[in-house]
């Protein structure tokens, strides 16, 4: 998959950003191109090889169908949260790592349920605040909408499954 200048992709982990230029640099003989994102988080740049896109799985943004199925599941899907905090953090980083929405929503609402049994460690606090960042701009680019109006979406999705959006720390 090809993106051009102005694409607004997903950087798995990070969040969306914008393709600003398409760089090639020289190391020795060879030459690589180099995407130029800018994440909207904090504004940083990233360069990424075109030729490891796909390996760190660089993508587009979700289409509107998908955001209605991530909000579904987060209303109604089903999760798994295994008992082990050293295993569930595995299965959770990889998760976030592979970049797809719907994976960023069960880990959400994976943590946002073991939150109501018992007090989330730092690291998992952390990485439900990645999901929930994810979830947020990626409705709201795909959308269309300003991201407080993709929060008040996932506070509705959640609260059809009893759940409620922690506040930001």
């Amino acid at each position: 998959m090809t993106f051009q200048i102005g694409d607004k992709v997903v950087y798995p982990n990070q969040g969306v950003g914008i393709i600003e230029n398409i760089s090639t640099r020289s190391f020795g003989s060879a030459f690589e191109k180099f995407y130029l994102l800018r994440l909207g988080l904090n504004s940083i740049t990233v360069l990424v090889p075109l030729s490891n896109a796909a390996n760190i799985g660089l993508r587009r943004v979700t289409k509107d169908r998908e955001i209605s199925r991530v909000l579904s599941f987060l209303s109604y899907g089903e999760c798994s949260i295994h008992p082990d905090w050293k295993v569930r953090c595995k299965e959770n980083t990889e998760k976030m790592q592979i970049g797809s929405l719907l994976q960023a929503a069960q880990v959400f609402k994976a943590l946002l349920l073991l939150q109501t049994e018992k007090q989330l460690s730092f690291r998992e606090k952390k990485m439900m605040e990645r999901a929930r960042h994810m979830l947020v701009s990626e409705i709201s680019l795909a959308r269309g909408v300003p991201g407080v109006h993709a929060v008040n979406l996932l506070e509705r999705a959640v609260a059809k499954a009893g759940l409620k959006l922690p506040p930001l720390s």
